[in-house]
């Protein structure tokens, strides 16, 4: 099934929080929409140092585990809410044949045809890591072992050919396997008698040379590791997925650890956890408020996401200060919590560093509150038009909001559930809301939603739906002053008005659109325009909001959430038109048994759990049927 290119630029804002790391497994609000621009410009493809894997590992816990899954499967909880497949880039045939600078591009530019976003927020440096890691995900600690005696023993000197950061960037480990099978300028094929699985493990190794080495672990001998400090250890990575025996082996393989010695495990010391209240209500908060200390871990099985491992309640100081004694360990997570007027506050989250027993916990700002929305400013408003289904067009338009006063600021959505300072235009059908991927954090209450004064602007989408005519009549309303409104429409749609200024046909993420512009409009104003004309590209098929129920909605909040996530359910629809998706990631028969192959190789190697590998397998299964 085509989705539509504007249904997807618009709606992938929203499946964004689903691929985004919340302490409490949830649906956070969306990492990463941004107002649509123009796909990003790419530099170098190769990163300016090398890659750090650990680093790697830390944010793909945090942007990538929830859709990719922890070990790389496609088969993460939110991920499984999208209507198309996640890309299982772990299983071997996916991954052999894509080159770090391909998989850099498509973290930074997104996928959207796939639902997956740019990840913006990250440094250059930071995609390259999370790349690094995400391609160790495909190798085992075995694999690694026989790469790196079968190179030593056959090329010992070959380390420096393979050095060049810009080379293997642009080297997929089918293009490795080659070289190392055929031979290259200044190289001999030292594994022209290897098996493919001989040089696809040097191959494995070979990536690790390009990695940054780890930081130094602590070590001891191995005859006078404490006994004590290693059953007391708690689990690894709080916070994260932990490192699985093949990141690990990478990690090793990288530092050349002694086989004389062994990492020491965290142990758990006593420790501080403080942080700061900054009152800005302008009044005592009362003298039985306390606050609650909350820390995660992650459990044995890697797919959980963190683990609640502890709960304190304690007291805040008269100048707003708190301190929590407890047992501590590397990696664990830390935030609190209290309420204050009926509203619920959070700390951001924070991880305890290596070799420490104090914490600082960001400070939380408690402000004064008011009902009166009208400090409230829209900076822009997007506004989305899409053709694909017969009788209705999809509306989705992005607000950006800021608060700039020093009140928050509480807004109450009532029995219809409805934002009150925005508008849907006049006769259409609204479906709901959902926040932007970059938006400041929405403070949940019992019938709505807290804006806190923020530098950070909030970002609502809001869905709605009108009917489908040769020539459809616009008017939207401002009921807050917009400083400015752009409209996106398919290419063959045009739009009069005005108002309106026509910018052209502009290209964003490789999709055209007709661009229109138009200036401030005060509270009160109403833009006026007609839509004619037909897109040039509508999909053959309706796309997926015909025949479901679109749910979005503003909710209460979980732990470490900033707004409730996405309710999507769709019915009436056949079995065939779910998984036509994901049969079009096969191109026969075969390709599915060579996946349940590979599935079968991981599963014994150990790299999946067995409910992901019997789900996996079974999707795989019903594939193959279809198919035959």
């Amino acid at each position: 099934m085509k989705l539509h290119p504007i249904f997807i630029l618009a709606i992938s804002a929203v499946f964004l929080t689903a691929c985004n790391f919340t302490l409490a497994a949830d649906v956070t609000p969306p990492p990463n929409y941004v107002a649509p621009t123009p796909a990003p410009t790419l530099g170098p493809l190769y990163p300016a140092s090398a890659p750090d894997i650990a680093n790697g590992k830390l944010i793909y816990a945090e942007k990538c585990a929830a859709c990719h899954g922890d070990t790389g499967l496609g088969d993460g909880e939110q991920g499984k809410e999208l209507p198309v497949p996640v890309a299982a880039f772990a299983l071997p045939e996916t991954a052999s044949i894509a080159s770090p600078a391909k998989w850099y591009t498509t973290v930074t530019q997104g996928n959207l045809d796939r639902f997956m976003p740019p990840f913006l927020s990250l440094s250059d440096q930071e995609r390259w890591d999370v790349v690094a890691y995400a391609l160790t995900l495909q190798t085992t600690t075995e694999q690694l072992e026989t790469g790196k005696s079968l190179f030593e023993e056959n090329c010992a000197d070959c380390g420096k050919v393979f050095s060049s950061q810009e080379m293997m960037s642009a080297l997929s480990a089918d293009d490795i396997v080659r070289i190392i099978k055929e031979g290259t300028d200044g190289l001999p094929a030292f594994g022209s008698n290897f098996s493919d699985e001989e040089a696809y493990a040097v191959a494995a190794h070979i990536r690790t040379l390009t990695f940054a080495p780890p930081a130094a672990p602590v070590v001891v001998s191995a005859t006078e590791t404490p006994v004590a400090a290693v059953a007391e250890a708690p689990p690894v990575g709080a916070g994260e997925a932990p490192l699985d025996a093949t990141a690990q082996a990478t990690l090793s393989a990288a530092e050349g650890t002694p086989e004389a010695t062994v990492t020491e495990e965290p142990v758990i010391s006593a420790g501080k956890i403080s942080g700061l209240i900054d009152n800005r209500t302008g009044k005592d908060f009362p003298s039985e408020l306390k606050i609650t200390l909350r820390g995660y871990d992650h459990g044995s099985d890697p797919s959980a996401g963190p683990q609640e491992v502890l709960t304190l309640e304690g007291s805040i100081n008269a100048d707003g200060t708190y301190v929590f004694e407890t047992e501590i360990a590397e990696s664990q997570i830390y935030l609190t919590e209290l309420e204050v007027d009926g509203l619920n506050y959070q700390s951001e989250f924070a991880v305890v560093p290596a070799d420490t027993t104090e914490l600082a916990l960001p400070d939380i700002i408690v402000y004064s509150t008011t009902e009166d929305y009208s400090a409230l400013k829209i900076d822009s408003v997007q506004v989305f038009f899409d053709f694909a289904t017969e009788d209705i067009a999809q509306v989705f338009s992005v607000y950006n909001i800021s608060n700039p006063s020093d009140k928050t600021i509480i807004i109450k959505m009532g029995d219809e559930q409805k934002v009150p300072f925005i508008a849907f235009p006049e006769g259409a059908s609204a479906l709901g809301y959902e926040a932007t991927q970059d938006s400041a954090a929405f403070v949940p209450t019992a019938d709505g939603f807290a804006m806190p004064p923020s530098e950070t602007t909030y970002g609502l989408i809001a869905f709605a739906s009108i009917p489908k005519a040769k020539e459809i009549n616009i008017s939207q309303p401002a009921l807050l002053p917009i400083g400015e409104l752009s409209l996106f429409l398919p290419e063959g749609v045009e739009a009069k008005g005005n108002t309106l200024t026509d910018e052209g046909i502009q290209t964003i993420q490789t999709t055209n659109f007709h661009v229109y512009t138009a200036s401030a409009m005060d509270k009160g104003g109403s833009l006026e325009f007609t839509l004619t004309g037909e897109p040039e590209n509508t999909a053959v098929a309706p796309d997926i909001t015909q025949n479901q129920t679109l749910l979005i909605g503003i909710g209460t909040l979980g732990v470490a959430l900033v707004l409730a996530g996405v309710w999507m359910y769709m019915r009436d629809r056949k079995k065939e038109e779910e998984f036509e998706d994901e049969e079009d990631e096969f191109g026969d028969t075969e390709s599915i048994m060579d996946a349940i192959i590979a599935l079968d190789d991981l599963h014994r190697a150990g790299k999946l759990s067995d409910a992901a590998y019997k789900q996996r397998r079974e999707e795989l299964k019903d594939a193959l049927k279809r198919k035959s």
